[in-house]
């Protein structure tokens, strides 16, 4: 769980398918020069990509609410939050906990998913290469389920279950809760157009991803996606005045209008109806789109991917003068992150620590680096497939290569390269955090110990103990080290050791390309061996 401006934002800062598992052998000379450049086969061997894949799917099994399915991989969790939503007559059992306590938080929850999806829709064919697609499925569709049960009414969503203020003064195991499990939702009297902007982003996303396999339920995610747009549109406000105890936690620091275009954007990519298009061109400069300069993406700040997806859907050489001009500007602010990110941005670039991590702010900074990891992906495949080699940058070319690079040194830092030498992937490499801020992980499991820990207990027989947590959280990607790359890890330094589900969600992506470029690289040095010899 995030806590206000600390943990969650701060103040905006304007710098601030699948498909068979077989390889292609026919690479281009320019795709082979690429793969050489960005994955040396030293780095092959360091770092096992598709590993560090099925790690990251396998955690959202470990955050998940309710009642827990029989192929449930993470045998340590049991049931929990059963009766959710009973208070206020309806079903709220599901989910996903944020991070390392019980709370269901509707934002960040839903770009979660956001991102799970973008990152199957992306790079499905990748996953599928690695043997996660089903998993990855799981873990959308464990979140879109819940959001279903949420969406109550065409203008009602359930945003929050459980309270932080009671949640925090208690270290319990989810199977323990004895705190408030309160739902507050909005409507129209209390409205939330972030939050639902935002829900209706991710089940229009997540629509994409179940076309093929599930139209039945496409079908319907898409319906209550539209519903969701109509209602942020039409009732304007931001969620955290309606839900005053979110704002602690969780606070709506840019608005809504970005998720009011980001909606909109996944809506037309999900549709292909012109409207919602058209809604991102009328709305881009006064919604911030084609005006704010971002050198930051998150689960509260979506300008850097609004105008990175915006980018990517206008295409075409014969686009109205409205939507050429503002596919301009979209794209301008899109590369304005992505310079920015580089390092090429004249000044008005990400700060980068002594051992090349990009640095957002001290308070979980590894969700600014698995997201500007998976932009700095999407965007250099845009660029390929738009055959433009370059990107011009304020201090100059930039190759589409010097994206991908960056975005792999970013993995990388993760997985151990790094001053400290440490994995910040929970339960990937020799050396990972083992004192994890997080409840669950911390205290004997349940399926070892059926006793009833009470809520100050947790306290004074687990939080305070010197030994790793019982139960490794694999998968969890925490905060992470700070701006000179020193890392505690400490059960109590929550700043650094605790996890967030949108943390991980980016990585998804970034490792499914990164194992598939590994792949190819070694298929490439396979066909050149013989040659090499023979010569």
């Amino acid at each position: 769980m995030v806590i206000g401006s600390m943990k969650a934002e701060g103040r905006i800062e304007r710098s601030s398918r699948r498909s068979g598992s077989g390889i292609d052998l026919t690479c281009t000379f320019k795709l082979v020069a690429l793969l050489w450049a960005v994955l040396p086969i030293a780095a092959i061997e360091a770092f096992d990509y598709k590993d560090a894949l099925s790690k990251s799917l396998l955690y959202f099994e470990a955050q998940r609410s309710g009642h827990l399915p029989y192929n449930q991989r993470v045998a340590w969790r049991g049931h929990s939050g059963l009766t959710d939503g009973l208070q206020q007559g309806v079903d709220l059992v599901g989910g996903y906990y944020d991070a390392g306590d019980h709370v269901k938080f509707g934002l960040p929850m839903a770009f979660t998913i956001t991102m799970l999806s973008w990152s199957v829709i992306e790079y499905g064919d990748e996953i599928a290469a690695a043997g996660e697609y089903h998993h990855a499925l799981e873990a959308i569709k464990w979140g879109t389920d819940y959001f279903i049960k949420a969406h109550t009414h065409p203008n009602v969503l359930w945003v929050e279950v459980g309270d932080g203020d009671t949640d925090h003064y208690c270290w319990q195991r989810p199977e323990d809760m004895t705190t408030s499990r309160q739902a507050y939702k909005i409507d129209t009297e209390n409205p939330g157009s972030d939050v639902a902007g935002e829900t209706a982003a991710a089940m229009a996303a997540a629509s994409i991803v179940f076309q093929e396999s599930n139209p039945h339920y496409s079908h319907l995610l898409l319906h209550h996606a539209r519903q969701l747009f109509e209602f942020a549109d039409k009732y304007r406000g931001k969620y955290d005045s309606s839900v005053r105890e979110a704002k602690r936690y969780y606070p709506s620091w840019s608005g809504y209008e970005d998720e009011l275009l980001w909606a909109a954007l996944w809506l037309h990519r999900a549709t292909g109806k012109g409207a919602y298009l058209e809604y991102a061109v009328e709305n881009g400069h006064r919604f911030g789109g084609t005006g704010w300069e971002m050198a930051e993406f998150s689960w509260d700040v979506k300008h850097a991917g609004v105008q990175i997806l915006a980018t990517k859907l206008f295409k075409g050489g014969d686009l109205p003068e409205s939507q050429r001009r503002a596919a301009q500007q979209y794209r301008a602010k899109a590369q304005f992150y992505v310079c920015a990110c580089l390092n090429e941005n004249n000044g008005s670039n990400v700060h980068r620590t002594p051992g090349g991590m990009l640095f957002v702010r001290q308070w979980n900074n590894m969700q600014y680096v698995s997201s500007a990891a998976f932009l700095l992906s999407v965007y250099s495949d845009h660029l390929i497939k738009a055959e433009q080699r370059e990107l011009r940058c304020p201090d100059g070319a930039v190759g589409t290569q010097e994206l991908v690079a960056l975005a792999k040194s970013q993995a990388d830092y993760i997985l151990g390269a790094n001053p400290m030498r440490t994995s910040y992937l929970v339960g990937y490499g020799r050396k990972y955090p083992m004192k994890v801020h997080h409840r669950g992980s911390s205290i004997v499991s349940y399926k070892r110990s059926k006793g009833f820990i009470g809520c100050m207990q947790g306290y004074y027989d687990w939080y305070g103990r010197r030994s790793p947590n019982p139960n490794v959280i694999t998968g969890a990607l925490v905060g992470g080290p700070d701006s000179r790359d020193k890392f505690r890890d400490q059960r109590g330094n929550y700043m650094q050791t605790e996890a967030c589900t949108y943390n991980t969600a980016p990585l998804v992506g970034v490792f499914a390309k990164l194992h598939r470029l590994s792949d190819q690289q070694i298929q490439i040095q396979e066909m050149s061996t013989p040659a090499a010899s023979s010569s």
